[in-house]
């Protein structure tokens, strides 16, 4: 995996976002392979194709490109509002890619990607809409809240200028492909007790350590009125999927 951009490749282009776009699109399209599966590369989608910019010639896979000069941050600006939560609803959104990149120095810094399974719309942020004398009066788009995600939602392949392995890569897909069995309805829920899990960064940690998050999550969850029988039952899915093991009396251990 070659970190370097190719600028010249967007020599004849003018507005600066569509350089952006066409460089690392290249880039992508010459050194990206598939993490959910053997797959050594992604081929590019037509161009009439909406949301999905790539897709996995082996297993299908569709990942959507988004990418910056500076690092992504707690939220991203993304599509319009409705057809977002409508396309996560119907099963059809594809993975998300954010890729960082050195504008100087022309290199890929980072890349994270999120799996489809973990976009619910607990995580989509309704934007205001658009002024009226804006050209798109009226439009509602969305954020994308990459900072309530779960670590393991972020999966890196580049991190700070350094390549992951791809075999950590792809063992990092695996390990939360049980996500693509939990409803829609209760991805949210469990993506933020899983959450509150890695914030306590500890092996081990007791009930009561996770209570101590049902003030945050009340707020994330307003309609719930018992937030702490939600936070046990979430434990148990992830005991069950084999993300912790319950020791007895309150306490449980991280196994991955």
């Amino acid at each position: 995996m070659d970190l370097s951009l190719k600028p010249e490749i967007a020599k004849h282009y003018k507005s600066l976002s569509q350089k952006a776009r066409v460089i690392t699109e290249k880039w992508f399209e010459e050194n990206m392979y598939c993490p959910a599966c053997p797959s050594s590369y992604l081929e590019r989608t037509p161009p009439n194709e909406k949301v999905v910019d790539f897709i996995c010639p082996r297993c299908n896979e569709r990942y959507q490109m988004k990418s910056m000069a500076r690092k992504f941050g707690s939220k991203v600006m993304d599509s319009a509002y409705k057809p977002k939560i409508q396309s996560i609803k119907n099963g059809a959104v594809p993975n998300f890619v954010f890729m960082h990149y050195n504008r100087e120095s022309m290199c890929v810094r980072d890349i994270i990607i999120v799996p489809r399974y973990f976009i619910s719309p607990d995580i989509i942020e309704k934007r205001k809409p658009l002024t009226a004398k804006a050209r798109r009066s009226g439009w509602v788009g969305s954020n994308i809240l990459l900072g309530r995600l779960p670590t393991d939602a972020r999966i890196h392949v580049i991190l700070n200028g350094l390549i992951i392995p791809a075999k950590k890569v792809r063992e990092a897909w695996k390990r939360i492909l049980f996500f693509k069995e939990i409803p829609v309805s209760s991805k949210g829920w469990l993506s933020d007790v899983l959450s509150c899990v890695r914030k306590l960064g500890k092996i081990e940690f007791t009930l009561s350590e996770i209570y101590s998050f049902e003030e945050v999550l009340k707020q994330m969850h307003p309609r719930n009125k018992h937030i702490k029988a939600k936070i046990r039952q979430q434990l148990q899915i992830l005991r069950d999927k084999g993300i912790l093991e319950f020791l007895g009396r309150g306490r449980y251990r991280v196994i991955k």
